[in-house]
Protein backbone atom coordinates (compact mmCIF):
# COMPACT_ATOMS: atom_id res chain seq x y z
CA UNK A 1 0.00 0.00 0.00
CA UNK A 2 1.01 3.55 -0.80
CA UNK A 3 2.60 5.60 2.24
CA UNK A 4 1.98 2.33 4.28
CA UNK A 5 5.14 3.42 6.41
CA UNK A 6 4.09 6.73 7.18
CA UNK A 7 0.90 5.17 8.25
CA UNK A 8 3.07 3.09 10.53
CA UNK A 9 5.37 5.93 11.75
CA UNK A 10 2.03 8.05 13.22
CA UNK A 11 0.88 4.76 14.64
CA UNK A 12 3.58 3.49 16.28
CA UNK A 13 4.27 7.20 17.74
CA UNK A 14 0.07 7.18 19.36
CA UNK A 15 1.02 3.36 21.04
CA UNK A 16 4.38 4.55 22.06
CA UNK A 17 2.23 7.54 23.47
CA UNK A 18 -0.40 4.93 25.46
CA UNK A 19 2.63 2.89 26.65
CA UNK A 20 3.77 5.99 28.55
CA UNK A 21 0.97 6.98 29.70
CA UNK A 22 0.49 3.17 31.27
CA UNK A 23 3.37 4.69 33.67
CA UNK A 24 1.88 7.79 34.14
CA UNK A 25 -1.50 7.48 35.38
CA UNK A 26 -2.19 7.08 38.68
CA UNK A 27 -4.21 8.24 41.44
CA UNK A 28 -4.68 11.83 41.71
CA UNK A 29 -4.03 12.57 37.91
CA UNK A 30 -6.61 14.72 36.55
CA UNK A 31 -8.09 14.28 32.55
CA UNK A 32 -6.14 18.09 31.81
CA UNK A 33 -3.03 16.29 32.90
CA UNK A 34 -3.22 13.23 31.06
CA UNK A 35 -4.37 14.96 28.12
CA UNK A 36 -1.19 17.53 28.36
CA UNK A 37 0.97 14.43 29.34
CA UNK A 38 0.14 12.86 26.00
CA UNK A 39 -0.17 15.84 23.64
CA UNK A 40 3.83 16.83 24.78
CA UNK A 41 4.76 12.91 24.24
CA UNK A 42 3.80 13.21 21.05
CA UNK A 43 5.03 16.33 19.84
CA UNK A 44 8.49 15.39 21.59
CA UNK A 45 7.98 12.92 19.07
CA UNK A 46 7.51 15.43 15.61
CA UNK A 47 3.70 15.31 15.73
CA UNK A 48 3.22 19.49 14.33
CA UNK A 49 -0.78 18.93 13.71
CA UNK A 50 -4.11 16.84 15.14
CA UNK A 51 -6.53 15.97 12.46
CA UNK A 52 -9.44 15.74 14.87
CA UNK A 53 -10.63 18.87 15.98
CA UNK A 54 -7.22 19.98 17.35
CA UNK A 55 -7.87 17.53 20.40
CA UNK A 56 -4.61 15.00 20.41
CA UNK A 57 -6.29 13.28 23.48
CA UNK A 58 -9.71 12.88 24.21
CA UNK A 59 -9.57 11.70 27.84
CA UNK A 60 -12.26 10.85 30.09
CA UNK A 61 -12.23 9.53 33.94
CA UNK A 62 -14.61 7.76 35.83
CA UNK A 63 -18.07 7.66 34.94
CA UNK A 64 -17.51 10.64 32.66
CA UNK A 65 -15.92 7.42 30.23
CA UNK A 66 -20.28 6.90 29.40
CA UNK A 67 -19.82 10.39 27.66
CA UNK A 68 -19.69 10.44 23.93
CA UNK A 69 -19.26 13.54 22.35
CA UNK A 70 -17.73 15.16 19.03
CA UNK A 71 -14.39 17.01 19.48
CA UNK A 72 -16.27 19.94 18.70
CA UNK A 73 -16.67 20.60 22.46
CA UNK A 74 -14.63 18.03 24.47
CA UNK A 75 -12.77 19.64 26.87
CA UNK A 76 -10.51 17.85 29.52
CA UNK A 77 -12.04 17.76 33.07
CA UNK A 78 -9.97 18.62 36.33
CA UNK A 79 -11.56 15.33 37.28
CA UNK A 80 -8.93 13.01 39.18
CA UNK A 81 -8.33 9.45 38.98
CA UNK A 82 -9.32 7.02 42.25
CA UNK A 83 -7.92 4.86 43.64
CA UNK A 84 -9.57 2.46 42.06
CA UNK A 85 -10.79 3.99 39.14
CA UNK A 86 -11.45 3.78 34.72
CA UNK A 87 -9.78 5.90 31.87
CA UNK A 88 -10.35 6.17 28.37
CA UNK A 89 -7.69 7.57 25.96
CA UNK A 90 -7.90 7.96 22.54
CA UNK A 91 -5.29 9.95 20.57
CA UNK A 92 -5.69 11.68 17.16
CA UNK A 93 -2.10 12.28 15.60
CA UNK A 94 -1.55 13.61 12.32
CA UNK A 95 2.28 13.36 10.68
CA UNK A 96 2.55 14.67 7.09
CA UNK A 97 -1.21 14.44 6.19
CA UNK A 98 -1.51 10.93 7.44
CA UNK A 99 -3.39 9.61 10.62
CA UNK A 100 -2.78 7.85 13.87
CA UNK A 101 -6.09 6.68 15.17
CA UNK A 102 -5.83 5.03 18.77
CA UNK A 103 -7.65 4.32 21.72
CA UNK A 104 -7.00 2.32 25.22
CA UNK A 105 -8.98 2.12 28.52
CA UNK A 106 -6.87 1.92 31.59
CA UNK A 107 -7.93 0.36 34.71
CA UNK A 108 -6.62 1.84 37.86
CA UNK A 109 -6.12 -0.56 40.82
CA UNK A 110 -4.72 0.57 44.43
CA UNK A 111 -3.60 4.09 42.73
CA UNK A 112 -1.41 2.06 39.91
CA UNK A 113 -2.18 1.09 36.01
CA UNK A 114 -3.13 -2.27 35.90
CA UNK A 115 -1.04 -4.50 32.66
CA UNK A 116 -3.45 -5.58 30.01
CA UNK A 117 -2.03 -9.09 31.38
CA UNK A 118 -3.27 -8.80 34.46
CA UNK A 119 -7.10 -7.69 33.16
CA UNK A 120 -7.30 -11.21 31.42
CA UNK A 121 -7.63 -12.95 34.35
CA UNK A 122 -8.73 -10.08 36.85
CA UNK A 123 -12.84 -10.77 38.31
CA UNK A 124 -13.97 -7.08 38.45
CA UNK A 125 -16.37 -5.41 35.86
CA UNK A 126 -13.64 -3.04 34.85
CA UNK A 127 -11.77 -5.88 33.54
CA UNK A 128 -14.74 -7.51 32.21
CA UNK A 129 -15.27 -4.33 29.99
CA UNK A 130 -11.49 -4.15 28.86
CA UNK A 131 -12.27 -8.08 27.96
CA UNK A 132 -15.08 -7.27 26.11
CA UNK A 133 -13.31 -4.75 24.10
CA UNK A 134 -10.67 -7.32 23.40
CA UNK A 135 -13.38 -10.17 22.58
CA UNK A 136 -14.80 -7.87 20.00
CA UNK A 137 -11.46 -6.77 18.05
CA UNK A 138 -10.79 -10.34 17.93
CA UNK A 139 -14.20 -11.04 16.34
CA UNK A 140 -14.24 -8.26 13.97
CA UNK A 141 -10.77 -9.33 12.86
CA UNK A 142 -12.40 -12.95 12.07
CA UNK A 143 -15.15 -11.75 10.58
CA UNK A 144 -13.92 -8.71 7.84
CA UNK A 145 -13.76 -9.79 4.80
CA UNK A 146 -13.48 -7.29 1.58
CA UNK A 147 -16.28 -7.62 0.15
CA UNK A 148 -18.41 -7.75 3.38
CA UNK A 149 -20.01 -4.00 3.99
CA UNK A 150 -19.44 -1.48 6.60
CA UNK A 151 -22.96 -2.00 7.74
CA UNK A 152 -23.07 -5.62 8.01
CA UNK A 153 -19.78 -5.50 10.74
CA UNK A 154 -21.65 -2.90 12.12
CA UNK A 155 -24.47 -4.97 12.51
CA UNK A 156 -22.30 -8.01 13.70
CA UNK A 157 -20.55 -6.01 16.07
CA UNK A 158 -23.67 -4.44 17.51
CA UNK A 159 -25.27 -8.26 17.64
CA UNK A 160 -22.50 -9.28 19.54
CA UNK A 161 -22.95 -6.13 22.27
CA UNK A 162 -26.30 -7.31 22.80
CA UNK A 163 -25.73 -11.26 23.13
CA UNK A 164 -23.25 -10.01 25.66
CA UNK A 165 -25.52 -7.62 27.82
CA UNK A 166 -23.56 -4.71 26.46
CA UNK A 167 -24.75 -1.57 24.60
CA UNK A 168 -22.89 1.08 21.85
CA UNK A 169 -22.45 4.41 23.22
CA UNK A 170 -21.48 6.23 20.13
CA UNK A 171 -22.98 9.61 20.14
CA UNK A 172 -23.71 8.91 16.78
CA UNK A 173 -24.05 5.14 16.58
CA UNK A 174 -20.91 3.81 14.54
CA UNK A 175 -17.88 1.75 15.82
CA UNK A 176 -15.41 3.04 13.69
CA UNK A 177 -14.53 5.09 10.18
CA UNK A 178 -12.39 5.21 7.29
CA UNK A 179 -8.77 6.76 7.45
CA UNK A 180 -9.21 9.76 5.02
CA UNK A 181 -7.04 13.04 4.55
CA UNK A 182 -10.11 15.59 5.61
CA UNK A 183 -12.18 14.98 8.10
CA UNK A 184 -15.76 15.20 6.74
CA UNK A 185 -14.35 12.66 4.48
CA UNK A 186 -14.80 9.72 6.93
CA UNK A 187 -17.17 7.05 5.86
CA UNK A 188 -18.76 4.74 9.09
CA UNK A 189 -19.62 1.58 10.03
CA UNK A 190 -23.28 1.96 10.48
CA UNK A 191 -26.42 1.56 9.21
CA UNK A 192 -27.27 2.14 5.55
CA UNK A 193 -23.56 2.46 4.66
CA UNK A 194 -23.22 -0.32 1.68
CA UNK A 195 -19.43 0.23 0.87
CA UNK A 196 -17.55 -2.73 0.95
CA UNK A 197 -14.68 -2.81 3.27
CA UNK A 198 -12.21 -4.33 0.77
CA UNK A 199 -12.92 -0.61 -0.95
CA UNK A 200 -10.88 1.47 1.70
CA UNK A 201 -7.43 1.25 2.10
CA UNK A 202 -7.39 1.62 5.98
CA UNK A 203 -10.44 1.88 8.58
CA UNK A 204 -10.53 1.56 12.56
CA UNK A 205 -12.61 -0.05 14.21
CA UNK A 206 -13.58 1.29 17.96
CA UNK A 207 -16.73 0.20 19.59
CA UNK A 208 -17.01 2.71 22.81
CA UNK A 209 -19.24 0.21 24.79
CA UNK A 210 -20.77 -0.05 28.00
CA UNK A 211 -23.03 -2.63 30.19
CA UNK A 212 -26.21 -2.19 29.85
CA UNK A 213 -27.63 0.26 31.96
CA UNK A 214 -23.65 0.15 33.57
CA UNK A 215 -21.96 3.37 35.28
CA UNK A 216 -18.82 3.49 33.22
CA UNK A 217 -17.60 2.80 29.52
CA UNK A 218 -14.71 0.98 27.46
CA UNK A 219 -12.99 1.85 24.56
CA UNK A 220 -10.47 0.20 22.49
CA UNK A 221 -9.42 1.45 19.14
CA UNK A 222 -6.89 -0.02 16.48
CA UNK A 223 -6.49 1.00 12.58
CA UNK A 224 -7.11 -2.10 9.96
CA UNK A 225 -6.02 -2.81 6.22
CA UNK A 226 -6.32 -5.45 4.43
CA UNK A 227 -2.95 -7.41 3.22
CA UNK A 228 -3.46 -9.74 0.18
CA UNK A 229 -6.91 -9.87 1.38
CA UNK A 230 -6.26 -10.37 4.94
CA UNK A 231 -7.17 -8.35 7.98
CA UNK A 232 -3.75 -7.06 9.35
CA UNK A 233 -3.67 -4.24 12.06
CA UNK A 234 -1.74 -1.24 11.71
Amino acid sequence: MEHLSDYLHVQSIARATMNDLQTFIREGITERDIAGRAEDFMRNRGIETIWYYGIGAFVHVGKRTLISESGRSYEPSDSAVGRDDIVTVDLSPEYRTYWGDHARTFVVRDGRVMEERELRVCDSDFAGGVRMGIALHEAFIDYAKPDKTFEQAYQYSNEMLRRHGYENLDFAGNVGHTIAFHRDDRKYFEQGNTMKLGEARLFTFEPHISRKHGEYGFKREDIYYFDNGKLACL
